[in-house]
């Protein structure tokens, strides 16, 4: 293990999953928390709040238990520092498409009544529907992939990038912590 990951990169790493996580959770919360305190009150919303928050966190960490074994799979020869890099990139088109997906739902956004139309009538929508999300999402991975593959360019600008996140995902961490300790009062 020592070859294939450093205590640090572990934690930048770590930093880097738990960040679109914690981002996504508060913008959600800022979304949420005027509607839930006029339903209720101010307190039950900020306890709504402190759990999406402990969510976040165990979402984060298996997030970066999950891509820390699949850091198994790359190969040998790659640096300690590539290898973050890739996972992390990973995890951020992950996180983009996740992200998209919900505001998809969020703002009710449907295909056209035309594309459903050819969808009912067709003999393999399910097949149709898998293929035309393909086309979408096959590039937006493989096209980082290439470009990361090619040099190290990119694997250096994206440590960079982890690097400059740490602090304010450590801003994130703390919140948990307030969350963590808001939901034991609530419930003691």
């Amino acid at each position: 293990m020592k070859n294939r990951y450093s205590v640090q990169g572990l934690w930048s790493f770590f930093l880097l999953c738990a960040f679109p996580i914690h981002l996504w959770t508060i913008i959600m919360m800022l979304r949420d928390i005027p509607w839930l305190a006029e339903r209720t009150n101010l307190w039950d919303a900020v306890g709504v709040g402190s759990y999406g928050l402990i969510r976040a966190f165990a979402e984060s960490v298996v997030v970066f238990i999950a891509f820390a074994l699949l850091g198994f799979l790359t190969p040998k020869q790659w640096s300690i520092e590539k290898r973050i890099s890739f996972l992390s990139l990973l995890v951020l088109l992950l996180s983009a498409w996740g992200i998209l997906s919900q505001l998809v739902f969020l703002w009710d956004l449907n295909p056209p009544a035309s594309a459903m139309q050819f969808l009912a009538q067709s003999k393999h929508p399910v097949r149709i529907m898998y293929v035309t999300s393909l086309v979408f999402i096959l590039p937006t991975f493989a096209i980082p992939m290439y470009l990361f593959m090619r040099g190290e360019n990119m694997a250096r600008s994206i440590h960079r990038f982890i690097e400059r996140l740490s602090l304010l995902t450590m801003f994130y961490l703390f919140f948990d912590v307030i969350g963590l300790v808001i939901i034991l009062i609530r419930n003691r």
